[in-house]
């Protein structure tokens, strides 16, 4: 078994609460469905947002799912770069999986399928 990344990003329209959380909650839900996670197979999640979001800590959304609270998450920003896709957030699931690199699946909604075109919604 290896540790393996996956990826993923939502964006919202508000830097509010509300959007924050639900935002992550989608994205964090389709990842998971995408790659058959549970949370015992998960051993971390980095979470970055750009720094127009500070409403909320979207490590909130995880933590409060049935079966997600002893998971190791955290917080940070973005780094700011001019240009940059704004009011994002992004996910770094590390997982343990048998699977290899090219079966993990990542996940981009909204805004952020431009993120990585090469990765968006599947397989590379």
């Amino acid at each position: 078994m290896k540790i393996r990344g996956i990826r993923g990003a939502i964006t919202v329209s508000a830097n509010e609460e509300e959007q924050i959380l639900s935002a992550t909650k989608e994205l964090f839900m389709q990842i998971c469905e995408k790659n058959q996670l549970k949370s015992e197979d998960v051993a971390s999640i980095f979470i970055t947002v750009t720094q127009d979001l500070n409403a909320a800590f979207p490590a909130k959304a995880i933590r409060t799912l049935p079966n997600w609270a002893l998971v190791p998450i955290l917080c940070a920003n973005e780094m700011d770069v001019p240009g940059g896709l704004e009011k994002c957030i992004r996910l770094l699931i590390h997982v343990n999986t048998d699977l290899p690199q090219d079966q993990i699946q990542h996940v981009f909604l909204k805004e952020a399928v431009e993120l990585r075109p090469d990765l968006m919604n599947g397989r590379k």
